[in-house]
């Protein structure tokens, strides 16, 4: 492990080949967000965008000038000059330049069938390209990169050519050669001895840029830097085109925890969690829950076996402390779960289950029982800790509910249709409170309709926001009587929650979902002190015998 523990220079491209994977996007203000949490992680070098490209990763150069960065260093995109022009005449090279970013990382060909099928030029012009453009950007930037478009392509079609592209731009003055896998088709094996031969006869140093088209491309990386390559280019969570880059967040903790490189600087590998979910976040891209490390089930334990396991030792089932990148352990609620799954979750919400093994076992029935039927705590543990204090402990009713009602109506052929909602609850104090509520369905009207209600008595149910409503069919026999399951996930700024119904009617279950929703808010509301004493309930005035 000491032999290893050799520096590995991060190179971040989220904000530029991240950006070309299909459904991620960022504006001007996300790039230089995402700059700002990859330069605390301690990410190296920033790929910031390809300026000659598009308007608004020429303002991005302009507007991370001024973000403040700490250690990270901005390298703006390109590709060499197109042929036949001079350097000092092609916009895209004059665009990197304009960029004035410390370093500069420009694209080239070396494999003889795209310069051949894509430029159309004999392989001596390539070179002379290469040569040129290198030589005078490496005279006016403070560092330049050359990244080797489908080296190792290039290194199985014609080793010799490929080789040469990488010591000519070595001679002209650049400083590191970053080798690509652009197709995303190599194999550890190829990668491992292409790389090595190029860290051998190139003299600088040598990077590597993988694509995940085989889904080797963590792979991939680890046998290029255990052959010699000192820099790794990929993207916050695999992000970028087709199936993706190199996955740092995978990447990082397997050099720094499995193979002994160091990539960040000390403490900061904790940070990775945050900053694959921010970076989904801003893209409004979901984060794979699977994805390991950073994942929502990267150390999510369901059979009851492996939770009886990992409460003695979490060793058992769990390859590293979760903490070491930020993550947590978590254990899942379901009809695999065991009575080891249902103490560990009492034990997280404080209520005491010792000697209470009959109401254990009977707890535990009552949900193989609900799963049976339909229900899923998996994703919807706020419902499943008020379902644990019914049986466990003296749940608080903060509202009664008498009734409710929804009507849709579309007046017209072309018009859009109505939902109206109302809403009957008996409040804590025993009055009644009867309240309506408009939406764009009836999910919505049926929320409007009991935050009214609650209102009146819990002022902070204002702060709850709906994030994501999901509706599943759970067997379609039926057709349009099918039972449904409706998973709702809400927040308050703090926190976020889930909850779940199920029922043969989507508003039926829509409403078990919403209802648990504001439960879960007042419960936690109530063990903050932020509550107090409910409010009453206003007194209607009574209408003279003269109105």
């Amino acid at each position: 492990m000491g032999a290893r523990a050799r520096k590995i220079e991060i190179y971040d491209t989220t904000l530029r080949d991240g950006t070309q994977g299909e459904g991620v996007s960022y504006t001007v203000a996300d790039k230089v967000t995402v700059a700002q949490k990859l330069d605390d992680l301690g990410i190296d070098v920033i790929e910031g965008g390809w300026p000659g490209s598009n308007p608004r990763d020429a303002d991005f150069f302009t507007a991370i000038a001024d973000a403040g960065l700490r250690r990270t260093q901005i390298a703006a995109f390109g590709s060499t000059a197109r042929p036949g022009r001079r350097p000092s005449s092609d916009a895209n090279v004059q665009a990197l330049l304009k960029a004035e970013t410390p370093i500069v990382t420009i694209v080239a060909k070396t494999w003889d069938l795209t310069v051949r099928d894509d430029l159309r030029i004999s392989l001596d012009e390539n070179l002379e390209v290469i040569e040129k453009t290198c030589a005078y950007l490496a005279a006016r930037v403070d560092r330049l990169i050359l990244d080797a478009e489908h080296y190792f392509d290039a290194w199985r079609a014609n080793p010799d050519y490929a080789l040469s592209c990488l010591t000519v731009a070595a001679d002209a003055g650049a400083q590191l050669a970053c080798l690509c896998d652009t197709r995303g088709g190599s194999i550890p094996t190829d990668v491992a001895t292409a790389t090595a031969e190029a860290v051998d006869a190139v003299g600088i140093d040598v990077g590597i840029h993988c694509h995940n088209d085989s889904g080797l491309a963590v792979a991939n990386s680890m046998a290029a830097v255990d052959a010699g390559a000192v820099q790794v280019q990929g993207t916050v969570n695999g992000f970028g085109e087709r199936c993706g880059n190199t996955n740092l967040c995978t990447l990082l903790p397997t050099l720094e925890l499995k193979m002994g490189y160091r990539a960040l600087p000390k403490g900061r590998l904790a940070r990775v969690t945050e900053v694959s979910r921010l970076c989904s976040e801003l893209a409004n891209v979901e984060l794979d829950r699977r994805q390991p490390y950073v994942g929502r089930s990267a150390f999510a334990h369901k059979g009851g076996l492996h939770v009886a396991a990992v409460r003695k030792n979490a060793e058992t089932y769990e390859h590293i402390d979760p903490a070491a990148v930020g993550n947590e352990q978590r254990v899942l609620i379901s009809d695999l779960s065991g009575r080891s799954n249902v103490v560990h979750k009492a034990e997280q919400f404080g209520i005491s289950v010792e000697g209470r093994h009959d109401e254990l076992k009977e707890l535990l029935t009552e949900l193989k029982e609900l799963e049976n039927t339909g229900f899923q705590f998996e994703g919807a543990e706020a419902s499943f800790e008020l379902l644990m204090r019914k049986n466990l402990a003296a749940a608080k009713r903060f509202f009664k509910l008498v009734g409710f009602r929804v009507i849709d109506e579309k007046r017209t052929d072309d018009g859009h249709a109505v939902s109206e909602a109302t809403v009957m609850i008996e409040g804590p104090d025993g009055t009644v409170g009867h309240t309506a509520g408009t939406g764009n369905g009836p999910v919505n009207a049926l929320d409007v309709a009991l935050r009214k209600a609650l209102l009146q008595f819990y002022p902070t149910v204002e702060e709850l926001t709906l994030h994501d409503y999901k509706v599943r069919v759970l067997d379609g026999r039926s057709g349009t009587g099918s039972i449904v399951r409706v998973l709702i996930e809400s927040g308050d700024g703090l926190r976020r929650w889930g909850t779940v119904g199920v029922s043969h009617n989507v508003v039926e279950a829509s409403w078990q979902a919403l209802v648990d929703s504001f439960v879960y808010k007042l419960l936690k509301d109530e063990e903050a002190g932020k509550l107090g004493k409910p409010k009453r309930a206003p007194r209607r005035k009574r209408k003279s015998r003269a109105a």
